[in-house]
C-alpha cells in the first residue's frame, strides 16, 4: 500500500479538487522569551523575537490542500478589517480560488497566541460568533452552487462561529450528495442532525462524545460500538475518529481500522483534525478507498503534531513521512 501512497503524493493529488467551506480565521503568534516579572502587575513579560501569521479554522485546511498540490477553492467569510485584508492576502500567494470567501460586518475572527519556549502564556480571540443572517446565507449558497460542479469532494469545516448553520449544511450535503460528489465533515456541537447523510464526519473524541448517550473512553472496541450508532442514527457512509496520541479510527461499514500514531518529539495536537480531514477528503476525491485514506491522513497528521502551532503539512515532508 505505501507505493501506492507514495504514487498518489506525487502523481495523484494535484488532480484532486475540493471545495472547502467554514468558518476561517487568522492565527496569529508572538513568539518570545521570559526573563523577568512586570514592575506594574506580577505578570511576565515576553520579549517578543519572531511574530507569524498563519491560516486558521477552515483555511487551515485549505493550507493543507493547497501545499500538497489539490486544486483548492474555499468559501466562508471576513470582516473588512486589516486582518480579513491580510488573509486573503495569504490564499491568493497559495494560488487559491477565495472567489467564495465574502466580507460582513463580523470581525475576521483572530487567534493571537503569546508563547515563550514552548509554552502559551495567554490567547487573545477576536470573534462573533452570531448566526448568519438570511442574506448572507444566500450570497454563501449561491457561492457554493456556482463551485459545485467543478470539485470532487466538499468539506464542510464547522469551527461554531456561526456560518455553518443548519440551513447551510443541510443544501450542501443534499446537493454534493445528488451531484455524487464526497461530502465530508468537521463537526462542533451537539447538534449532528445538521450534517445528516454527510459521506463522513471526523470527530476527536470529545466530539464524538458530545452526541452520545453514555461517554466513552478513548479504546478501541468502544470507538467502534459508538461510531456504528452514530452512523446509523445519522445516515453516514462512516465516521473517522482522531485520537490524539493513539491515532485514528476508521469505521466504514464492516471496516474498522485502528491506525497508530507514531511516536514524536512534540505533541502538539492543534490543527491535526484540519490536517486529517483535508488528506482523507482528498485521497477520496482521487480515488483512494477510505481504509487507505486514513492511513495517509494518519501519516500526515504525525507530521503536524511534531510541530508547534498551526501548521500545513506539504508533499515533500508527506512523502517522507511515508
Amino acid at each position: 500500500m505505501i507505493d501506492e501512497l507514495k504514487n498518489f503524493v506525487v502523481e495523484g493529488l494535484t488532480s484532486c479538487k475540493v471545495l472547502v467551506v467554514g468558518d476561517v480565521m487568522l492565527d496569529k503568534y508572538y513568539f518570545g522569551e521570559v526573563t523577568r516579572i512586570s514592575p506594574e502587575a506580577p505578570v511576565p513579560i515576553a520579549h517578543v523575537l519572531e511574530v507569524k501569521e498563519t491560516l486558521g479554522g477552515a483555511a487551515n485546511v485549505v493550507h493543507n490542500l493547497a501545499l500538497l498540490g489539490v486544486q483548492t477553492s474555499i468559501i466562508g467569510q471576513v470582516g473588512s478589517d486589516n486582518h480579513g485584508e491580510i488573509f486573503l492576502e495569504k490564499l491568493k500567494a497559495l494560488g487559491v480560488n477565495y472567489s467564495g470567501v465574502i466580507e460582513t460586518s463580523k470581525p475576521t475572527t483572530t487567534k493571537i497566541r503569546v508563547i515563550s519556549g514552548h509554552q502559551q502564556m495567554i490567547r487573545l480571540d477576536f470573534e462573533d460568533a452570531s448566526t448568519l443572517d438570511a442574506a448572507t446565507e444566500k450570497i454563501l449558497l449561491e457561492k457554493f452552487f456556482e463551485r459545485l460542479p467543478a470539485v470532487d469532494a466538499v468539506i464542510i469545516s464547522d469551527y461554531g462561529k456561526g456560518l455553518c448553520t443548519k440551513k447551510i449544511c443541510r443544501e450542501i450535503i443534499g446537493a454534493s450528495r445528488a451531484q455524487k460528489k464526497f461530502v465530508v465533515v468537521d463537526p462542533k456541537g451537539d447538534k449532528w442532525q445538521k450534517y445528516f447523510d454527510a459521506n463522513f464526519i471526523t470527530p476527536n473524541l470529545k466530539e464524538l462524545n458530545a452526541v452520545l448517550e453514555k461517554k466513552i473512553s478513548n479504546v478501541d472496541n468502544q470507538i467502534s460500538e459508538a461510531a456504528h450508532k452514530v452512523i446509523d442514527e445519522f445516515n453516514l457512509s462512516g465516521l473517522v475518529v482522531t485520537r490524539s496520541a493513539q491515532g485514528l479510527s476508521l469505521i466504514d461499514g464492516e471496516k474498522i481500522s485502528h491506525i497508530k500514531a507514531r511516536a514524536q518529539e512534540v505533541f502538539d495536537v492543534s490543527g491535526a483534525g484540519d490536517t486529517v480531514i483535508a488528506v482523507f477528503a482528498a485521497a477520496l476525491a482521487g480515488g483512494l478507498d477510505s481504509e487507505a485514506a486514513a492511513y495517509l491522513a494518519n501519516v500526515a497528521a504525525g507530521v503536524v503534531v511534531a510541530k508547534v502551532g498551526t501548521y500545513a503539512v506539504n508533499r515533500e515532508e508527506l512523502l517522507n513521512a511515508l
